[in-house]
């Protein structure tokens, strides 16, 4: 077992309500949340979704005791979070909101080792977790630790976040909308940050969104809730996708349920096509002829160290003499193996060439992904669906 996996935690909701109003709640009417029960394995994302006042935030500040419930349990590891000291709890517990609260005095480094100092850590071992930390959300200590808030960019200060609730291993992170307050751009790419992130550490995460795709993305387990802070379906996304619990779920997930399946396919999952390739510096006389016979148009150059330049057309490939850079016409996105079809698929449709490029974590390339094998898959999955359905019925009426 690693040492992430092993500070991981469990969390149960047990018949846990919460009542603003204790007259109200004596005479039955429904509370903020009402009756939660779930259970989320350690080391797994659990995403609380549903619309705006339906509870989700609430049940997030429940577990760390921001808010108490008025009555049930919420049980840590097996503990009561009920029956632990305030401080030592919310110390093991990571907690990232949307505008990341950052101390706007403090530099980056002092604010990711907030918790440290707090739990007394020596000053080095300080410096070396925030430098370790930042490395691992993408931002070079060198550059990063020594400004502050005010100097970064919104998406910087959201990694900033992460990096502080990770500063003292907590073995359970509550994230209350963390990405809501970026740009659809910034957004998409700290959401794969945090995935790279949650693969190495593994976590035990609940995360608060009002977006059925960022759930869908980001969730092993999904959290529907509904209005009255009731929870209306609890399981893995594809089981929410293939099988609404209710007209509310249903509703909630959209008509559109193949296409956000997509959301849960990566790159890796597809078998990728080979793309004809030549190195800057080759012949482009035996390239041309190797793309002339081949049915897909174009040349991908690559440099020395097969790296991705870009395209050239076979129309546009020399006769002869050397293929250089400046030949490339045009440039695909580069994907890697854990960009998810829905994010590859919008990507290739504004693409001229419409196929992606996909590349390892040194940028050498792997193969291609391009919308035919993205609509095969899909077509595919929905005769998959539709056979599924049909033993489920058969098998319903025996």
């Amino acid at each position: 077992m690693t040492h992430a996996t092993a500070r991981a935690a469990t969390v149960e909701f047990d018949q846990v309500t919460k009542s603003y109003d204790a007259r109200a709640a004596k005479a039955g009417t429904p509370g903020a949340v009402n009756d939660l029960s779930l259970a989320v394995p350690a080391g797994k994302i659990c995403v609380l979704v549903g619309p705006s006042g339906c509870g989700k935030t609430t049940s997030l500040k429940m577990v760390n005791r921001l808010i108490e419930p008025t009555s049930g349990r919420i049980v840590l590891d097996g503990v009561d979070a009920a029956t632990r000291d305030l401080t030592e709890l919310r110390r093991g517990i990571g907690y990232v909101i949307q505008q990341t609260g950052l101390f706007p005095h403090q530099t980056i480094e002092d604010n990711v080792a907030t918790v440290p100092r707090l739990l007394g850590w020596p000053k080095a071992r300080q410096r070396e977790r925030a430098e370790e930390l930042l490395a691992v959300v993408g931002l070079e200590p060198a550059q990063y630790a020594r400004r502050y808030p005010a100097q970064l960019s919104g998406g910087e200060r959201q990694r900033v976040g992460v990096a502080r609730a990770l500063a003292a291993d907590p073995p359970v992170m509550l994230m209350d909308e963390p990405f809501g307050a970026v740009d659809p751009i910034v957004r998409e790419h700290l959401q794969n940050e945090f995935l790279r992130i949650q693969e190495q550490l593994a976590k035990t995460i609940l995360f608060v969104t009002h977006d059925i795709d960022e759930a869908i993305k980001m969730g092993d387990l999904v959290a529907v809730m509904q209005d009255g802070g009731r929870l209306a379906q609890y399981g893995p996304p594809a089981e929410i996708l293939a099988a609404p619990a209710s007209d509310f779920v249903a509703r909630f997930v959209g008509a559109d349920r193949g296409l956000k399946r997509l959301s849960l396919t990566r790159v890796a999952d597809i078998a990728l096509s080979p793309a004809v390739t030549a190195r800057v510096g080759t012949d482009a006389a035996d390239a041309r002829r190797r793309t002339l016979v081949d049915p897909f148009p174009y040349l991908l150059l690559l440099d020395a160290d097969d790296r991705p330049l870009g395209w050239i057309d076979q129309d546009h490939i020399p006769g002869e003499g050397l293929l250089e850079a400046r030949h490339v016409d045009s440039r695909s996105p580069l994907l890697d193996r854990r960009t998810t079809l829905k994010d590859a698929l919008s990507m290739l449709l504004d693409d001229l060439v419409q196929a992606g490029v996909v590349v390892d974590r040194r940028g050498a390339l792997l193969g291609l992904l391009t919308i035919e094998q993205v609509m095969a898959f899909m077509r595919d999955t929905a005769v998959e669906g539709a056979e599924r359905s049909i033993e489920q019925g058969t098998g319903a009426h025996r």
